[in-house]
């Protein structure tokens, strides 16, 4: 099935293709093809004589092969991201336009082409022509990487309450670490993914290929990509102020174990050496006097050469 959008008293509307005799009679400025079969490239090649290449949208990160001119068609390769709660990820899309019909081709349908076709079916005069939509559609994804490093933010102030003001256990360090880290991985896909859109626009002006109001609208989405930097620096530096001090509390939760067990061998250390001194086969006179009381003092003896190094250490606040 193909997104066909056509422009009708200045509003995009769509429709759904389900075979070439439905798309021969239509004139649309965009067309949609999400995981489009052998089939479906079939139709674009004979309605409008574009070849989608098979692998137009490989994982190719050439300069060469994601911006190019060829054969009265323009060629952009971009990434998209979609924050998802799973599994946030970047999805490769491939533009051509191609005698003012802009094709878009992609595996998985993405947030910012739907908050687009929303917008375009609301607001008249939106969209002109198909560098329009291409324009809208940058527009839109970094407004959405806006709107994702906000959450970011709400999330990050989260674990900073979880790790900074509460008593951390390894367990809820564990929880911050993983949930500090999904943070990262989604800080540095948004930093991806608005670079690639710049390099996309810069592209798009180099090539003269926009008239004068959308060559300035891609200035100032390009302004909006310079501030999202910013943004993306000082939360690389957020995150890494939280996981170094998650990792100092398991560190200190670590040390303090450690500690207990220094001190208990160290407090054993007098009993050990009274068993071992009295433990040798000699005759000692006090246990000739003691008699049948030789035993218990013994162990006397050991239980006060224990408390007497466990009190010194308490009053020394080693044990806090």
């Amino acid at each position: 099935m193909l997104n066909v959008f056509t422009l009708a008293n200045g509003r995009l509307f769509q429709e759904e293709i389900d075979s070439l005799d439905e798309l021969t009679p239509v004139s649309p400025i965009w067309v949609d093809l999400e995981d489009p079969t052998p089939e479906e490239k079939g139709w674009i090649a004979v309605r409008f004589g574009l070849v989608i290449p098979g692998d137009i949208i490989d994982d190719d990160l050439e300069e060469s092969a994601r911006f190019y001119e060829e054969d009265d068609a323009v060629h952009i390769r971009s990434d998209f991201l979609i924050d998802d709660d799973d599994t946030p990820r970047n999805v490769r899309v491939a533009f051509i336009l191609h005698h003012n019909v802009l094709f878009s081709i992609h595996r998985e349908d993405l947030p910012v082409f739907r908050l687009l076709r929303m917008r375009a079916r609301r607001i008249p005069a939106l969209i002109e022509d198909a560098k329009d939509v291409l324009l809208k559609l940058y527009d839109a994804d970094a407004e959405y990487s806006a709107d994702t490093l906000e959450n970011i933010y709400d999330e990050l102030e989260k674990v900073s309450k979880r790790v900074l003001q509460d008593e951390v256990n390894d367990a809820a360090a564990a929880e911050a670490l993983a949930a500090i880290a999904r943070q990262e991985d989604l800080n540095g896909r948004i930093r991806r993914n608005v670079m690639d859109t710049r390099r996309a626009l810069s592209f798009m002006m180099r090539a003269r290929m926009l008239n004068t109001d959308q060559f300035e609208e891609a200035r100032q989405i390009l302004r909006d990509i310079d501030s999202l930097d910013s943004h993306t620096a000082f939360l690389f530096d957020k995150i890494n102020f939280l996981m170094d001090a998650t990792v100092g509390f398991i560190n200190i939760n670590q040390n303090k174990i450690i500690k207990i067990f220094s001190v208990a061998s160290v407090a054993l250390l007098p009993p050990t050496l009274v068993a071992s001194v009295y433990g040798m086969n000699l005759k000692f006179p006090e246990m000739e006097w003691l008699g049948a009381w030789g035993y218990p003092y013994t162990v006397a003896l050991m239980v006060c050469t224990a408390l007497v190094p466990m009190w010194y250490f308490k009053r020394r606040g080693w044990l806090s």
